[in-house]
């Protein structure tokens, strides 16, 4: 599919060549250029033939670049995978986005499982979708790494947990890309009575077997909101779920860790939380590849936190109040109480949110509402501002799930919003902000 080109940087080799804004790109070195990842592939080389489409009209031109091998060519497309992505097909019984209510804007309930999204954004896919012909093109441009929602490596279990018959199937192009050399990140979505214990060894063992093109696995509860009227009756994950499948992935990485050299599989931070049990130090996650899934986030915070806190000895702070998810608030407090300890006249709260929007099972910072903030926070004594994570808000930080702004937020409190990146020595930075 060609796309049109939107931007052309200056001074980037396509400027130089002389390709203008407006027009398509058909082909690069002959070959039909059909999305990003076309674009990517086919426009390493250093010399390079471009065929483009005027702006206006039909007509075409070749257009020859000169660039460093790997260089950028530096063109803006209209459309980021310059064609549509592709949606979910399956209908996954744990599926967070099924359990939003109504009326959220429109961009929020969308599905997507593109492997292009996967390569480029570290989306995570189930395989489902991909034919033959995708498979191939992944193993030809050795598109690695893939990051795949296992979720089981039972077949019959991931059509059932999926409710997609191409699921089991899907299994297969996993054990191709390994003999091809690709390296996949995978995940493991757990829910209780379906996927966990014996099923949740199972899928360990299969999954090892598959390294090291099986890089890192994450195991990770099911995240249930107040809003599944009609759905697949999961339970909550408990106190005793999350230490069960502690107790059967920690031993596991320790085995891997002593055969193969890495723990090969590591639990979200909610799991330990949920379970009441501390978290492991930041050496326990070696490389944090799974960072983006909620491993390693917190201890890993709470150590820069500590590593910049020695900057401050002796500082103040103007009053303020940090608002946080249910589930990271107590660790939270424990930071807050090191830095008053070594500072001067540190004025500052922790205030956990509890998540009305979506249900109180849902614990984590990124899915508090700018409603619930409102609700929880209004008339109480704040200081002068107001912290929130980042992730809280959407990319770009101008609006939270529910579609408030950060603005209405704070003239609903009466103080300004701090949003603070998901990095300790940040938290510092903000509370200590002049």
């Amino acid at each position: 599919m060609a796309s049109k080109i939107i931007e052309v940087d200056a001074g980037s080799p396509a400027a130089r060549a002389g390709v203008r804004a407006g027009e398509t790109l058909l082909s690069i070195d002959g070959t039909p250029i059909r999305d990003v990842l076309d674009y990517k592939f086919y426009s390493y080389d250093a010399d390079l033939v471009l065929q483009v489409r005027a702006a206006e009209g039909v007509s075409t031109r070749e257009v020859r670049v000169h660039k460093r091998e790997g260089e950028p060519l530096g063109m803006t497309f209209e459309h980021y995978l310059m064609d549509g992505m592709k949606r979910c097909s399956n209908g996954c019984v744990f599926c967070f986005i099924d359990q939003l209510p109504k009326g959220m804007r429109e961009t929020l309930y969308v599905k997507d499982d593109d492997a292009r999204m996967s390569f480029l954004m570290g989306n995570y896919i189930s395989l489902t979708n991909l034919s033959e012909a995708d498979v191939d093109r992944m193993i030809r441009m050795r598109i690695s790494p893939v990051n795949v929602s296992v979720q089981t490596t039972n077949p019959e279990l991931r059509v059932k947990m999926l409710r997609n018959r191409r699921a089991g199937e899907a299994l297969k192009i996993m054990e191709r890309f390994a003999e091809a050399g690709l390296t996949m990140n995978c995940q493991l979505v757990v829910c209780k009575g379906l996927n966990d214990g014996e099923e949740l060894r199972r899928s360990l063992n299969d999954l090892k077997k598959l390294y090291p093109a099986v890089n890192t696995i994450s195991v990770v509860p099911f995240g249930m909101t107040r809003h599944r009227e009609g759905l697949y009756p999961l339970e909550p994950t408990t106190a005793e779920s999350a230490a069960d499948v502690l107790d059967i992935v920690e031993p596991f990485a320790q085995e891997c860790l002593d055969g193969l050299g890495t723990r090969l599989v590591w639990c979200g931070d909610e799991l330990y939380l949920k379970a009441g049990r501390p978290l492991p130090d930041t050496a326990y996650y070696e490389e944090f590849t799974q960072f983006e899934n909620g491993i390693g986030m917190l201890p890993l915070f709470m150590e820069e936190f500590r590593l910049a806190l020695p900057d401050y000895q002796g500082k103040t702070a103007r009053p303020f109040t940090i608002a946080t998810g249910t589930a990271a608030a107590p660790s939270l407090s424990v930071l807050l109480d090191e830095a008053a300890a070594a500072c001067d006249n540190l004025n500052g709260k922790v205030i956990a949110i509890q998540n009305d929007f979506f249900g109180p099972l849902v614990s984590v910072a990124g899915l508090i509402t700018g409603q619930d903030l409102i609700a929880q926070l209004k008339n109480r004594p704040l200081g002068e501002r107001v912290l929130i994570s980042a992730n809280m808000l959407r990319d770009g930080g101008d609006v939270f799930l529910d579609d408030y702004t950060p603005q209405q937020v704070s003239d609903a409190l009466g103080v300004p919003l701090v949003p603070v990146e998901i990095d300790g020595g940040d938290l510092l930075a903000k509370i200590f902000e002049d």
